[in-house]
């Protein structure tokens, strides 16, 4: 079985993807790694990165590349009716748990073109515009069928890994449910430049009963990331911009915004698969569960899914250890979850 084209297919090449295949890559197993998309994402995204994962990037040797390219949150505001009412800083209290006691501020399409450029280094490159068409199972292995520029191949692993986002192709063959529901209000993200006290960077928000309102510190003087909700709007005739945007919270908290470089709307959803694992088929990251925006929950931990299951197929594929470690994965994974 070790004789197979790839040891291990991982379909989807987000962060949790990306560092599923540097994990193995490093650690000697083969991997291919594909994606639909053209290329990289090229805007900002999932933006906070949690201690438990720079001590991950730290047994990759990337931590420090990682906290080059970020800033710093310790501090946290708290306002309510235009005025600030409480801060606190949870900095100094990690200190004795961890050699990164803070929140790092680290965009996903920067943290995306890191890893790509370590795995690149390693000698695997990311198989753009390729996407799973379908795949069987057996105890031999996989049979994946991929599609690049029209033409199809079939290719053999001994494992597949999902990491192919909300939509999951992985998921929806393998037709596990994904229970959930959706939060009530339309929420916006806009990375923008700004003056005011929200620019200090240090994270800042609004607890009003009228809106919901965090502002991010993003790297750069001025430069912040704005998400609140947007209520009682129709978006089903077309797309909301700034102007749609309720700015009364902002007014309260003299939040004066001077250019937007990027704006989205989107819906909040909740969901978890009731299954991780099927056969020689993983599920990771959104493909398994999606979350709130706030915290930063998805994208890292997706990253801790991809670590948890990367050590477990090293250890099996080298005979290392029992095919039954790799069932602890789901178990282990969906109570973090």
């Amino acid at each position: 079985m070790n004789n197979m084209e790839t040891q291990v297919l991982i379909i989807g090449a987000g962060p949790t993807g990306l560092v599923l295949a540097l994990w193995l890559t490093r650690m000697g197993i083969r991997v291919r790694i594909v994606d639909k998309t053209k290329g990289p994402g090229t805007t900002s995204r999932a933006t906070v990165f949690h201690a438990r994962n720079l001590e991950f990037y730290h047994q990759l040797g990337i931590d420090q590349k990682a906290i080059a390219g970020g800033i710093f949150m310790q501090d946290i505001n708290l306002w309510t009716k235009g005025k600030k009412a409480a801060h606190f800083s949870f900095g100094a209290a990690g200190k004795a748990i961890s050699p990164y006691p803070y929140a790092l501020i680290f965009p996903q399409d920067k943290q995306e073109a890191l890893l790509i450029a370590e795995l690149e280094a390693s000698g695997v490159m990311v198989e753009r515009e390729t996407e799973l068409l379908s795949y069987s199972d057996s105890p031999d292995g996989i049979n994946a069928v991929l599609s690049h520029n029209g033409q199809a191949s079939t290719v053999r692993a001994l494992y597949l890994a999902g990491c192919d986002g909300a939509h999951s192709v992985v998921r929806k063959q393998l037709k596990v449910d994904f229970v959930g529901g959706d939060y009530a209000y339309t929420f916006y993200v806009a990375d923008v430049e700004c003056e005011g006290p929200v620019a200090n960077g240090e994270l800042h928000a609004a607890l009003d009963k009228a809106d919901f309102f965090i502002a991010f510190p993003m790297k750069g003087a001025g430069n912040v990331r704005l998400i609140g909700t947007v209520k009682d709007k129709d978006i089903s005739g077309g797309e909301l911009t700034w102007d749609d945007v309720s700015h009364d919270v902002l007014s309260r908290m003299a939040v004066e915004v001077k250019r937007i470089n990027w704006f989205s709307t989107y819906r909040v959803h909740h969901r978890v698969a009731s299954r991780f694992k099927c056969g020689n088929v993983f599920l990771l990251g959104d493909a398994g569960h999606i979350h709130s925006p706030v915290g930063g929950q998805g994208m890292n931990t997706g990253i801790g899914d991809a670590v948890n299951l990367a050590w477990k197929l090293r250890n099996v594929i080298n005979g290392w250890a029992h095919v039954s470690l790799l069932d602890t994965y789901e178990p282990e994974r969906i109570a973090v979850v």
